[in-house]
């Protein structure tokens, strides 16, 4: 099972491929990245970038499912249009693609890996450390967000226990 977990933004959009090994019983980091789009673009350049650079990893990696951060309107108010319309051509590029998608907020996210809805983003940052067997936390954050929202779905969808995790 490949999923790509996504966390949406309009400034930078993390990304994390995991995959479940069953026949091992644990998580694995495929890979991951950001899709970033300078500031000096336009809106609609930066968009079409985030759905090309989307389809990259798409067609490269072949994931099965696809699950992304529900839109969470208690921050960054001022950006919030921005990343709604960033999430928007993610979910377009996703649907064009054909492939499952699930969403998840934030808090469901934070219980699903430490336990706590209100865990930091420090903490978000070691527990995906821990899960892949990671030497070094990722950066920026949004990466390792990316690749919680894919432990969580694979969490929720394969009721693992925190000794596999």
């Amino acid at each position: 099972m490949i999923v790509l977990g996504i966390d949406p933004g309009i400034a930078i959009t993390g990304w994390g491929i995991v995959e479940l090994l069953k026949s091992k019983g644990n998580l694995s980091l495929v890979d991951c990245g950001v899709i970033a789009t300078p500031s000096y673009l336009t809106l609609s350049i930066r968009l079409v970038d985030i759905h090309h650079q989307l389809q990259k990893i798409i067609i490269k990696y072949k994931p099965k499912v696809i699950a992304i951060e529900e839109l969470f309107f208690f921050r960054l108010t001022k950006n919030i249009l921005a990343i709604a319309q960033a999430r928007g051509v993610i979910l377009l590029t996703v649907a064009l693609h054909k492939i499952p998608l699930f969403e998840y907020n934030p808090t469901v996210i934070k219980l699903a890996l430490t336990g706590s809805g209100n865990a930091s983003k420090l903490q978000i940052q070691n527990t995906v450390k821990n899960i892949l067997h990671l030497k070094n936390i990722l950066k920026p954050d949004d990466v390792a967000d990316a690749l919680a929202i894919g432990i969580c779905h694979i969490n929720k969808k394969f009721h693992l226990n925190k000794e596999i995790m």
